[in-house]
């Protein structure tokens, strides 16, 4: 019985599964009941509405469902009944296509919420186009196109009253998956038979912390999208407190007490790093546990064996001989992996976990009125704005692909239009990955849908063949990209073989639309104001190094005044790891672009693993910053904090104040005055290991922003 209620758990919170039966039943609708009604016809729209829906949904409370389905209703008709009117007419309907196409797009400065409605109004419009002779009448598709919107609409509406916060479950359990990835990542560096591969282990740890990021923040957008109007609840208040932990693990866990190198030549023939490695791996598996215990609403339990873990390790340190700045390291380190172990074993105690976290605010970046989003709009109405010059990129791309539309009178020719909506992306990189898999894709749609449409010919195995093909489509498409454009293919096939179409005469001509499209798509992004992302490398590189810099002048306030983790707090150390994120998904793409130059890359990545260090050095200062430093200490911090911000800044050059500095603040080390306690020798090492990678980490700066200027 307990093994039957625990399955009926994981099918009633598994999202997958519960985004499987939406799918298969807004397609049984729209495939089924027109066909019982003998209206076979509306089955192309009706489902190509439901399709249009489903890649503009954004999951959020009831209440903004509503008003999404309201904006999405009244942007969508306006898409698909100007088309249907203005289609008698080229040349007005070419006018309307591109400057309709110029403002939709322009409403991804509004922010995710309107980009992904305009999207699905420009895919409204191009399966208007192409089912324009599907009825004699101007209204029929339009109405079938907004029905099945609706439908789906109506479908999620339900499954949002059975289960009105699932999804953020999902997006917390989530993150506290990554969470584990990972501690597992920062356990890999405390191997001390790794000497040799500090750098591929270091980069796989900045890979790891730019996914824990992105998950964080998908949870904060969760957050902040599904509970607004459930704060009083007490099981909110447990969502926002994990949460909060979630981000309070990720900064200790950041935290580099001392580079890593130098604890591996000098622990080699010592269990204490394995120990710690130990500790790391396991309160990653507590995180995994954790992350399943969220994701079917379950009671956490911590593992008792920690603490035994946690005594071996006291020992093996009590019984190290070696020099006293090692020892205060490690005994540091000890002491954060503790704190992380304290919060995991509270992460069910409300009441210690709100004594903690008083301040639940969250920064919410969501529109204010008409003037602010118009102030958006105006910001972006500039050839500096890579949105603008998208939106100029793809009304361009319809304008052509219609052209070509009409001079070479093409049967189904606007799927080219459909196309190039799919794959003409922002940037180069994206766009070239979507081309070839959408090529792909198609052919081998193609190679599946042809043979089956003459094997099962009759109308119901159809059905159901679309049900299939359009579940599968939604399943791969943010996964499989190939996979996605082959189902999407098939249900193209099955659709068009519904009103009785050659399947090799659709196949043939989805080829040619596909080609074509994409091949506007590609000269598009490559000559049409090409968003090279090396010409960006300064401006990213600037932004990371003044962020690390209010993150560390911010920390050194909170030693003067006391912790806070007040929601401007939160702000500095998600924007400082954002941007590490940021610049390694920059790098990445570059490397893809045909004008990369290596070198370049070879610095951007050496910055990137030094900012992800620098990063660590001052999560150690943020997570010691509760306890208390002599004034001579917080002197010396502040004096080195101006002197960091200032050279990263670039408004003062490297020179013998550096090494003055860090001579002075070695000297206090190996002294070891008595008026000077642990968390003093803590704060001055961490400021000696920032000075240590100082020098380097701005000569790449430079570099990289000359290397841009020279461009």
């Amino acid at each position: 019985m307990n093994t039957l209620r625990l399955s009926l758990r994981q099918v009633f919170y598994h999202s997958n599964i519960l985004y499987s039966i939406r799918i298969l039943i807004s397609l049984a609708g729209t495939t089924f009941i027109p066909w019982y009604l003998g209206d076979i016809r509306a089955v192309i729209p009706l489902t190509l509405g439901v399709v249009a829906a489903a890649l503009t949904d954004i999951d959020t409370r009831l209440l903004n469902r509503l008003l999404n389905l309201i904006l999405t209703l009244v942007c969508f008709s306006l898409a698909t009944f100007s088309v249907q009117l203005l289609f008698p007419y080229p040349a007005i309907f070419i006018i309307g296509l591109v400057l309709s196409t110029f403002i939709f797009t322009m409403l991804g400065a509004l922010g995710q919420r309107y980009g992904v409605i305009a999207f699905g109004s420009l895919l409204i419009a191009a399966y208007t186009m192409l089912g324009h002779d599907m009825f004699t009448d101007f209204y029929s598709q339009p109405i079938f196109l907004l029905v099945g919107a609706i439908w789906y609409n109506l479908v999620v509406f339900i499954e949002s009253i059975i289960q009105p916060i699932r999804t953020t479950q999902q997006s917390l359990a989530f993150s506290f998956f990554k969470l584990g990835q990972y501690l597992d990542a920062k356990a890999a560096m405390f191997d001390p038979d790794e000497t040799d591969d500090f750098k591929q282990q270091s980069l796989q740890l900045a890979q790891a912390n730019d996914q824990l990021t992105i998950a964080l923040n998908q949870t904060k957008h969760s957050l902040f999208n599904r509970l607004k109007s459930y704060r009083g609840q007490p099981h909110i208040h447990n969502m926002l407190n994990s949460y909060f932990v979630a981000q309070d693990i990720h900064e200790r866990a950041s935290a580099t007490h001392m580079a890593y190198q130098t604890l591996s030549q000098q622990l080699k023939h010592s269990d204490i790093l394995f120990r710690f490695a130990r500790i790391l791996n396991l309160q990653a598996k507590a995180c995994n546990k954790l992350a399943i215990s969220i994701k079917y609403n379950q009671i956490y339990q911590h593992d008792p064996a920690f603490e035994k873990y946690f005594t071996y390790l006291e020992e093996a340190i009590a019984r190290y001989q070696g020099s006293v700045k090692l020892i205060n390291a490690l005994t540091h380190l000890l002491k954060n992996l503790l704190s992380i172990d304290l919060l995991l074993s509270n992460i069910n105690n409300e009441q210690q976990l709100s004594s903690q976290y008083t301040q639940r605010q969250l920064i919410d970046d969501k529109l204010i009125g008409f003037k602010d989003s118009w102030q958006r709009i105006k910001q972006n109405l500039t050839v500096k704005s890579p949105l603008f010059r998208h939106a100029i990129r793809m009304s361009l791309v319809f304008f052509v692909g219609y052209t070509i539309i009409q001079a070479l009178n093409l049967q189904h020719g606007y799927w080219i239009i459909l196309t190039s909506l799919f794959v003409c992306q922002p940037n180069y990189s994206t766009t070239k990955f979507r081309l070839r898999l959408r090529v792909i894709g198609t052919i081998v749609g193609i190679i599946i849908g042809v043979p089956l449409t003459y094997l099962l010919p009759n109308i119901a195995a159809q059905l159901i063949l679309i049900i299939l093909s359009g579940w599968l489509f939604f399943l791969f498409k943010n996964s499989q990209y190939a996979y996605a454009t082959a189902f999407i293919t098939l249900l193209v096939f099955f659709s068009f073989g519904l009103v009785g179409e050659s399947s090799f005469t659709v196949a043939v001509y989805r080829i040619i639309a596909t080609l074509i499209g994409c091949g506007i798509a590609w000269v598009a992004v490559s000559f049409i104001w090409p968003d090279w992302k090396f010409r960006n490398l300064s401006t990213f590189v600037a932004r990371t190094c003044h962020d690390d810099c209010h993150y560390l002048s911010l920390i050194g306030s909170q030693y003067l005044s006391g912790k806070s983790n007040d929601a401007s707090y939160r702000l500095v150390r998600r924007n400082v790891h954002e941007n590490n994120a940021d610049l390694s998904s920059l790098i990445s793409i570059m490397t893809k672009e045909p004008k990369f130059n290596q070198q370049t890359i070879d610095q951007a990545f050496r910055f990137l693993t030094l900012n992800h260090t620098l990063i660590g050095y001052i999560s150690t200062l943020a997570a010691h910053r509760d306890k208390s430093i002599n004034n001579e200490t917080l002197s010396i911090f502040d004096d080195a904090s101006v002197f960091i911000i200032n050279v990263l800044h670039g408004n003062q050059k490297l020179d013998k104040d550096l090494t003055c500095m860090k001579e002075v603040i070695s000297n206090i080390i190996d002294k070891q005055p008595s008026n000077l306690d642990d968390n003093d020798f803590l704060v001055l090492q961490q400021i000696l290991l920032i000075l240590d990678i100082l020098p380097e980490t701005v000569q790449l700066a430079e570099q990289l922003q000359k290397e841009k200027n020279s461009s």
